[in-house]
Order: structure tokens, then sequence, then C-alpha cells
């Protein structure tokens, strides 16, 4: 279903410094360093028949995006041990006016990467 939003994320994903791809809880995730976890993609979640991506978010972010565009980002469930608390979740099903804004999905991105990236990746990152 989700297949064409999955390779523009894999695209914008894997264009960041050491970031891999792999399953996780049989979701695609993208992970730095093949350690500390960048995004989840998930297509139809637990049922839930939509197409979205999960990723670490400066709380403000978070705050400020589920509340002033409920209908794009949203909270993630956190898991029993209480990742996924801090996270973004971003709509990719959308279309018309509220559409995807894959610059902004880039933004958020890159943001998710400075959050759990070694400094030095952080450096290569901005010497491009």
């Amino acid at each position: 279903m989700g297949q064409r939003e999955l390779r523009r994320v894999r695209r914008i994903a894997l264009a960041l410094p050491e970031v891999n791809e792999r399953l996780s809880h049989g979701e695609p995730c993208f992970f730095v360093r093949d350690k500390r976890p960048l995004c989840y993609f998930h297509d139809d979640h637990n049922g839930d028949g939509r197409i979205s991506l999960w990723c670490p978010a400066p709380p403000d972010l978070q705050e400020e995006l589920v509340s002033t565009e409920p209908e794009r980002f949203f909270k993630p469930p956190p898991s029993a041990s209480g990742v996924f608390a801090g996270w973004l979740g971003v709509f990719l099903d959308l279309s018309g006016p509220d559409g995807v804004h894959w610059d902004e999905i880039s933004t958020i991105l890159e943001e998710a990467f400075r959050m759990v990236a070694p400094k030095s990746l952080i450096a290569e990152l901005d010497a491009r």
C-alpha cells in the first residue's frame, strides 16, 4: 500500500550519514550506525489503516505541530518501556492542500538525526 511513501522516506533517510535500514518489530526502521533509531515507517500499524512516520522530535516541536495540525501530526503511542513518548508521528497518506510536504519531512528527519546521531556525524552532515 505505502510503497511510494516508503521509497521517498528511504531516499531522505539513507542520504543522512551512516544511516541504514532494517526491519524492527516487523516495520521498516532506519538507524544511525545500526544502533540509534532515526525513524519507523508504518503502513497499517496495528490495523489503523494509515501510512505514517514516527521519529524523535524536540518536545516543543512535537507539542506545536500536534496541537496546530492534528490532521497531519500526532503523538505515537508509547511502548510499554516508554519508547516513542517524545516522538512525532506524521501522516504520509494525506492528499490535497493538507497533503505531505516532502521538504518538511526531510527537515523533520534531519532534526531527528541531530537528536540521535553522534557529534561526529552531525559535523559530517553540516559539512555537506
